[in-house]
């Protein structure tokens, strides 16, 4: 990413810098907002939308912006841009859909949500970068495809774990390695935790207890090992990722995996509780070369056939512009699927539920996520955990059992569900000849 800094100042010598708007004004998104004013040159973010006015002026005015114009059109909105004012709206749509802006920052959490506004921005040629893992592995993958017919990027970001993971994977590959491991470093993992058990760690950090609860359940670190899954082809060994728990250092588990295995599912991701470093990521990879595999010894990465390479931290909301910029001035995606999908996250029961009940949303009480293959997703017709949100349940489900989409009655006319039958649909002619051949 060394290219970026010079690319940005480039920009802001100029006097032409990037026009980025954000959607979504919560503790992330705050965050965000402080660094690309504040930290950014070359780049301005220009508007912010929430569904509460307050929550998106208070974003300009926590990073110093006082001058802010609330606006309720598009005219008016296009009107401030010109006059290089900030605008706050709660009507996101104006954002993906207004001229001046090259592209959206999606930060709102949301599946039926996101997916619309997502959809709008593709629509009206504008680069997107998802700080949502949640809508990217439910329908990723199709809405690519929209973003390719329309010549944009759509991304993941840099700073969560996934992105920070991709720049790994590529760094590895470019230096001749073959990955064949994507993991990322849990300090905790319990599928029955809910918002009532982390209402205290929420309330400490002034986050959502539901965004909390949706990292300690597994459900987040399912959805972002998805995402890397469809973008670099690796599979998971068996579901629920194998999630081993490890108090020493991640350079000391080259040896726990069956590099066999491995290769045959033509790499995986995965999971490890307890590790150092702490919260970081890592990539185990090989080399074919006996006279390559010599150096790396000699450079201290072991004697194989895994040698480890880790990066000890990931900062989030500090990185996300750099994510902007890449889309930007390289179009270059930070993390993206590949083709179809590799990975889903699928919903499981964390309690036992009952027939009428309607299913809360991800980091609630009722369900939490698990990864598990593709063809086996389709195969047992499980229900995705992006859309169970909403889902009248037909008949009991005792705990810990994965639900199917002939286990509920799905809400009316949500546009999540259009796009992951067309995902289904437009993938499956792929998969049958993969399966042919």
């Amino acid at each position: 990413m060394i290219i970026l800094d010079q690319a940005l100042q480039t920009r802001a010598a100029l006097g032409q810098p990037i026009k980025v708007a954000m959607i979504g004004a919560g503790f992330m998104g705050r965050g965000i907002a402080n660094q690309i004013i504040n930290s950014v040159p070359g780049m301005e973010l220009v508007a912010i939308s929430n569904r509460h006015l307050d929550g998106a002026k208070r974003a300009y005015v926590e990073a110093g912006i006082e001058d802010i114009k609330v606006v309720s059109n598009i005219l008016d909105l296009e009107n401030a841009l010109i006059q290089n004012q900030y605008a706050i709206t709660e009507d996101a749509m104006l954002l993906c859909e207004a001229d001046g802006i090259d592209a959206i920052i999606e930060v709102t959490g949301t599946i039926e949500y996101a997916a619309h506004l997502v959809m709008r921005a593709i629509a009206h040629q504008k680069h997107v970068i998802l700080m949502n893992a949640e809508l990217d592995g439910t329908i990723g993958p199709i809405l690519k495809v929209h973003a390719d017919r329309a010549g944009v990027i759509l991304t993941a970001c840099d700073g969560d774990q996934p992105g920070v993971e991709m720049n790994l994977y590529r760094f590895v590959k470019s230096i001749g390695l073959i990955p064949l491991l994507c993991g990322n470093i849990k300090g905790l993992q319990d599928p029955y935790r809910n918002p009532t058990t982390q209402a205290g760690f929420a309330q400490r950090w002034g986050q959502n207890p539901a965004m909390v609860t949706s990292f300690a359940d597994g459900t987040k670190i399912s959805f972002e090992q998805a995402i890397v899954a469809n973008g670099t082809g690796m599979k998971v060994a068996k579901r629920g990722m194998l999630g081993y728990e490890y108090t020493g250092h991640v350079d000391e588990m080259t040896t726990m995996y069956d590099i066999d295995q491995l290769k045959e599912l033509g790499g995986i991701v995965d999971y490890v509780v307890g590790a150092k470093p702490s919260p970081g990521v890592f990539v185990f990879a090989t080399h074919d070369d006996p006279k390559q595999r010599h150096y790396l010894n000699l450079y201290k990465l072991g004697e194989g056939p895994l040698y480890s390479f880790y990066t000890p931290y990931h900062l989030c909301h500090f990185e996300v512009p750099l994510s902007v910029a890449r889309a930007v001035l390289f179009h270059d995606a930070v993390l993206a699927p590949i083709a179809g999908p590799i990975v889903d996250v699928v919903a499981t029961a964390k309690i036992d539920l009952k027939a009428g009940e309607t299913l809360d949303g991800i980091g609630y009480y009722m369900t939490y996520g698990q990864c598990e293959n593709s063809d086996i997703v389709q195969q047992q017709n499980l229900l995705p955990m992006g859309i169970a949100e909403g889902c009248r349940l037909k008949r009991d489900i005792p705990k810990d059992q994965v639900l199917t989409y002939d286990d509920v009655e799905l809400p009316a006319g949500r546009l999540c569900d259009q796009l992951r039958h067309e995902q289904t649909i437009y993938f499956a002619p792929a998969k049958t000849l993969v399966m042919a051949k």
